[in-house]
């Protein structure tokens, strides 16, 4: 049985004790981190120099720290509200500020998206690594000690714990230290908000060396809340939903695509008219590259290493319900709002037994049980974000040509190989055709770029928010002209003249007229009747903001927009000076303590947020 302890400086001294002064310590992904557990070693390496600590780590999670006078007002109480009670990962704070001693090192393979750009020992310290080989890194390294996040449950007077969140690694290096290819402490801290997950996650209390269980190290589990979702990336998942067969496999990637996805898998299903007019508006005068539109009847199953909010909407809208033996979802962690924590915790068990997390050996590969997977993971689509993609076909997902790492391959790479490996199975990756670069926007559809995280011999299918391009087992010219026709017109002319100077697209080529009007106030205008008869709310899936942040956020997307521009700022202004705010923007002004300005500093910020207001609507 497990050594119980209260005190986190305690246990900290236990595991040095019981295992020594070189720690090589593995950290869940994410929100199984056992964070008092891993700041009390941090401070006895701190204050032990004869202690080597090793931290191998992905996925750190830091409360946002806003920066503007605006980004302060409006994050500052969320932050308050939603992570007051979140315990700060030290060592985080630490390696931003370039004051790790030496005797401490932080290791990752994935990182939060963009967070630690141009961070020297972040970026000189992060090992490339597919999911799938990050046990092996782990175990390869001298892994000895496992800190990790449990719920924690008594069964017929017998204690046992749930890996829950993060089955990932920490069941695949189980599996090796019961083979004897390893040995190493599993220290588990209890959380009492984290769902009793059931399944291979469900532990016996013997398989932990020690355990941290106390209501003064008891915290709020991290909760991101859920992002609005845009005009761009709902076009995006609504191409995205048409490509999803029913009776098939559904695997998706971290972010709003996600969300926008899921919801229009819903409305296909439940509105299945209104789901083609929104498609037909989507892609006028085009031959639709996306043929499945009928509601779902069998249904689908879910095999994901990340389990998010929208897969519980996708279960409650009668989608996800194919079972296989008796599961219609496996994951290997999950992460989002406290309304999906809530969720999970009050489900009942029999409907939760339906949702197993597993270890991400298995949801990321089919090598383990080959058969059984390729039987139950029929017509697969693995959906997954690029931040670039190439004419020829490569994406960029993780990082810049210079080196620097945005975030990590993680499992994509993964889900490309399965796509490739499993009949009827497809790889779609999303991208936004465009992003903001300083005053002017950049095409994310690229000639040529540095880096690749996926080459271009594994090209499938890219969907971007003017439609699918379908690349698989096509000839480069082919390629190329699938990628023009969606990207965004205002590049096409120029990406097209590259692939003709180099040969690689016949001079006569003409993109056909029909691509030729891929501009952002098209897809504005094709999904405006879907937005005002609520099938694509900012939020469909609930939101952690109030009423009030929820008219906020759209206002503050402008005036972020407009400070790119200097003439579109001085627009904003003056239409804020020149109309007073109503009632309703009164309130959202209150919010930001911006109803009764001080100075002109507040004025200014008063008249332009009101402004923005008046826009959004």
């Amino acid at each position: 049985m497990p050594n119980i302890f209260t005190d986190p400086e305690a246990i900290a001294e236990h595991v040095i004790r019981d295992v020594g002064t070189s720690l090589v310590v593995g950290l869940p992904l994410g929100l199984g981190k056992a964070n008092h557990i891993v700041n009390a070693l941090y401070a006895r390496a701190v204050a032990d120099r004869s202690i080597k600590l090793t931290l191998f780590s992905a996925l750190t999670l830091e409360k946002p720290k806003p920066k503007s006078l605006l980004e302060q007002r409006f994050i500052g109480p969320v932050i308050d509200r939603l992570f007051g009670g979140y315990p700060d990962l030290v060592y985080a704070d630490a390696l931003r500020a370039g004051a790790l001693p030496p005797n401490i090192e932080v290791i990752e393979f994935f990182f939060l998206a963009g967070q630690w750009l141009y961070r020297p020992v972040a970026q000189q310290n992060f090992i490339s690594a597919n999911y799938t080989h990050a046990a092996s890194y782990l175990l390869s390294r001298g892994l000895n000690v496992v800190p990790q996040l449990v719920a924690k449950r008594v069964v017929d007077g017998a204690t046992r714990y749930s890996l829950s969140c993060n089955t990932d690694t920490t069941l695949d290096v189980l599996r090796a230290r019961a083979q004897g290819r390893a040995s190493f402490k599993l220290i588990g801290q209890v959380n009492s908000e984290l769902p009793f997950m059931p399944g291979a996650g469900d532990l016996p209390a013997d398989e932990f060396a020690a355990v941290l269980d106390s209501p003064d190290t008891d915290f709020p589990l991290f909760a991101p809340p859920s992002e609005p979702i845009s005009d761009t990336k709902y076009a995006i998942g609504l191409h995205a939903a048409g490509l999803v067969r029913d009776g098939g496999t559904l695997q998706i990637g971290i972010g709003q695509v996600g969300d926008a996805l899921a919801q229009g898998l819903i409305v296909r299903h439940r509105d299945n008219a209104r789901f083609h007019g929104i498609m037909k508006r989507l892609a006028p005068g085009t031959e639709p590259a996306a043929a499945e539109t009928a509601p779902f009847e069998k249904g689908l199953y879910g095999v994901s290493e990340m389990v998010f909010e929208a897969f519980l909407g996708l279960i409650d809208a009668g989608i996800l319900k194919r079972d296989v033996d008796g599961v219609i979802l496996h994951g290997a962690f999950f992460l989002g709002p406290q309304s999906f924590y809530r969720a999970l915790r009050e489900m009942p068990a029999d409907q939760l037994a339906r949702i197993q997390m597993v270890p991400v050996s298995f949801t990321n590969e089919i090598f383990a049980d080959a058969d059984s997977k390729r039987r139950a993971r029929v017509d697969a689509r693995f959906v997954n974000n690029a931040m670039m993609a190439t004419l020829l076909g490569a994406a960029i997902s993780d990082g810049l040509e210079n080196g620097q790492v945005v975030s990590g391959v993680g499992g994509q790479y993964n889900f490309v190989a399965q796509a490739f490996a499993l009949e009827g199975a497809r790889s779609v990756l999303a991208l936004e055709a465009t992003r903001p670069s300083g005053k002017r926007r950049q095409s994310n559809i690229r000639w040529s770029y540095g880096h690749e995280t996926i080459p271009r011999h594994l090209r499938d299918i890219f969907v971007t928010e003017y439609g699918v391009a379908d690349v698989r087992g096509k000839s480069d010219a082919d390629v190329i002209a699938a990628m023009l026709q969606v990207a965004d017109s205002r590049f096409q002319g120029e990406l097209m003249r590259q692939a003709k100077d180099a040969g690689k697209l016949p001079r006569n080529y003409e993109l056909p007229a029909a691509y030729r009007e891929n501009f952002p106030e098209r897809i504005r205008d094709a999904l405006k009747p879907a937005r005002e008869a609520g099938l694509l709310p900012l939020f469909p899936f609930g939101s952690d903001f109030t009423d009030v942040e929820q008219r906020l956020i759209p206002a503050l997307q402008i005036l972020q927009q407009a400070q790119r521009t200097p003439l579109q700022l001085a627009g904003l202004l003056w239409q804020g000076m020149r109309h007073p705010p109503d009632v309703a923007n009164r309130e959202c002004l209150a919010r930001l303590d911006l109803d009764k300005p001080t100075h002109f500093s507040e004025r200014a910020y008063r008249a332009l947020v009101n402004a923005a207001l008046q826009r959004s609507r």
